[in-house]
């Protein structure tokens, strides 16, 4: 019988050759992946050597994602792998973007115990195309620098300063824009950066205010480690002496005004934030540093 020819291979030693079940290769042949060579007197699906070869490909392909129609597309010589295999590399990269946001978010849930609530809400912020992104902050920064009567050098700064996610970031930079977005939409931080900015940002044809320096130019806050690594206590008055040589006879009281608004506002926490999500070094917090001037300044003022 011809099922009987060795060169001729049925359903089951084909599978019994491949390793697969018959129910693949039936699947795998009826839609036209591996169609028989010939039918037997009785109908049965027949097969040979070619065939083999013919079940390796489609495998090899299937495992790489390939779905079946493109499959036939490749056998059929009506595309070819390599141009098949660009399709599903741009493909498989939007998944693992998508399957590292997923990450990242379950990741700060996970975190912070958060309610089905609050991971719905971080998740749609963490899905945002660049251009709602991008949106959240300029909105941000129209009402915190908006209308500010500022050197123009930096307003230009201010306007062009930009804060965005890579096209292919990591779980880190999601989880810092997660906390970032909710942040900037926030109000009540919206209302304290305003007024923090409006206390330290110098305005046309006046002197830098007292306080500026603290957050521009960071001397001060990289002092006050240097004095706290020495352990000198904020209410002492080797700390008086610090405070003479940062700031001289600047306004103490304005300078406590802005340092107060500063740390209200969580300064320290956007900044440190917004170089996360560029991927960016950030100096280390300096919440510490800012709060012994703070009680420095105060103890100054009450001696």
């Amino acid at each position: 019988m011809e099922d009987e020819r060795p060169d001729v291979l049925t359903i089951g030693r084909l599978a019994h050759c491949t390793g697969l079940s018959v129910r693949t290769l039936r699947f795998w042949s009826d839609e036209g992946a591996v169609p028989p060579v010939a039918r037997s007197a009785s109908g049965y699906r027949l097969y040979d050597a070619e065939s083999v070869a013919r079940v390796e490909l489609v495998r090899t392909l299937r495992e790489l994602g390939l779905g079946l129609d493109d499959v036939c597309r490749v056998l059929s010589g009506r595309t070819t792998v390599a141009e098949v295999a660009d399709a599903h590399v741009a493909a498989l990269d939007a998944q693992i973007r998508s399957l590292k946001v997923s990450r990242a978010v379950l990741s700060t849930v996970s975190k912070r115990g958060s309610t089905a609530e609050e991971t719905a809400l971080m998740n749609r912020l963490a899905r945002l195309s660049a251009a709602e992104r991008k949106q959240i902050i300029d909105e941000f920064k129209e009402e915190v620098f908006g209308g500010l009567a500022v050197d123009p050098h930096l307003r230009d700064r201010l306007r062009t300063f930009s804060i965005e996610l890579p096209d292919d970031p990591t779980p880190e930079q999601v989880d810092a824009w997660i906390e970032l977005a909710e942040l900037v939409r926030d109000p009540g931080f919206r209302t304290r950066m305003r007024t923090w900015m409006e206390l330290n940002t110098p305005v046309p044809g006046q002197t830098r205010p007292p306080g500026a320096s603290i957050w521009w130019a960071r001397q001060a806050v990289q002092t006050v480690a240097q004095v706290r690594k020495r352990g000198i206590a904020p209410e002492g008055p080797a700390a008086a002496e610090v405070l003479s040589e940062l700031f001289g006879d600047a306004d103490r009281a304005a300078l406590l005004l802005c340092l107060e608004a500063g740390i209200e506002a969580g300064a320290e926490r956007y900044r440190r934030l917004a170089a996360r999500v560029r991927g960016q070094y950030s100096s280390p917090d300096a919440t510490e540093e800012l709060e012994w001037l703070t009680r420095a300044l105060r103890a100054a003022d009450q001696a």
